[in-house]
């Protein structure tokens, strides 16, 4: 399973931003690894160096073997709340995607 991890122009994107959010991911998921091949994970901010509420985004897609891609995305204050919040909406479109393969 590949992880990528982007940002925008208005996000420093550190090697310790990139380990964190990479581990999380790889806890996060580790139920769906063997079907997963790639994740890419972008995160954003809206508004730059305006203050808004919800302005940071977090998208996740996550590609696996004889599927579409699956993607989801999480706006909020911070960009860890975005990605809790995009992660938990990946792991439950992944849970609904595959066990709806089971039913067939």
């Amino acid at each position: 399973m590949k992880i990528q991890i982007n940002t925008d122009k208005n996000i420093e994107g550190h090697e310790r931003l990139e380990a964190y959010f990479s581990g999380e991911l790889e806890k996060g998921l580790t139920r769906f690894e063997e079907k997963i091949t790639r994740i890419e994970v972008h995160f954003g901010d809206e508004n730059g160096e305006k203050f808004s509420l919800h302005d940071k985004k977090c998208v996740i897609e996550v590609r696996t073997a004889k599927l579409q891609p699956i993607t989801v995305t999480e706006h909020a204050d911070t960009l860890e709340k975005a990605f809790i919040g995009a992660l938990a909406k990946a792991k439950k479109t992944l849970t609904t995607t595959f066990e709806k393969q089971k039913a067939f």
